[in-house]
């Protein structure tokens, strides 16, 4: 029964995939369907730095899934992706574009320098400072993007701890 199921939900998620990729204007080919849904289950999680992936590990785990799609073809659909308007390119740190899913809400994020987790917040006072800043200055703000830099938790205690050990 539970095979059944999985059956019929992949089945229905494969529709919706084939869809979203029609509805875009691209044809539906098996890297695109398993790029797209990737990213897609990446959205639905709540773990921080997991939405956020570059094209070396959107192809790391498509091998993990042993699929046989090629780095370049990795690289090639990320483009289009974003070309469409299904994915955001963002450039965190130097040299490495990072890819997540275009769900159209409005959010920030803020980039751990040692280990380049990316987290994602929403916060109402920045958002109206922005505002106001851009209403100072004579502007009508249009869109804006905010990204902070910093050291995470974890890699200040791992730190902490490397040091006591010393």
């Amino acid at each position: 029964m539970q095979e059944t199921l999985n059956k019929q939900q992949s089945a229905d998620l494969n529709t919706d995939l084939n869809a979203d990729l029609r509805t875009m204007g691209l044809k539906v080919t098996v890297p695109r369907l398993k790029i797209l849904d990737l990213f897609q289950k990446l959205a639905q999680t709540n773990e921080p730095g997991k939405r956020h992936l570059s094209a070396e590990e959107v192809y790391k785990l498509l091998l993990n899934e042993n699929s046989d799609i090629g780095l370049a073809t990795v690289y090639r659909v990320l483009t289009q992706f974003e070309t469409a308007g299904i994915l955001v390119r963002h450039h965190f740190d130097e040299g490495r574009a990072t890819y997540e899913l275009q769900e159209g809400r409005h959010h920030d994020h803020i980039v751990c320098m040692r280990c380049g987790k990316v987290e994602e917040f929403v916060d109402p006072a920045i958002e109206k400072a922005q505002r106001e800043v851009a209403e100072r200055f004579g502007y009508e703000m249009t869109d804006h993007s905010l990204v902070l830099y910093g050291v995470c938790e974890d890699c200040r205690n791992a730190e902490a701890r490397r040091k006591m050990q010393d």
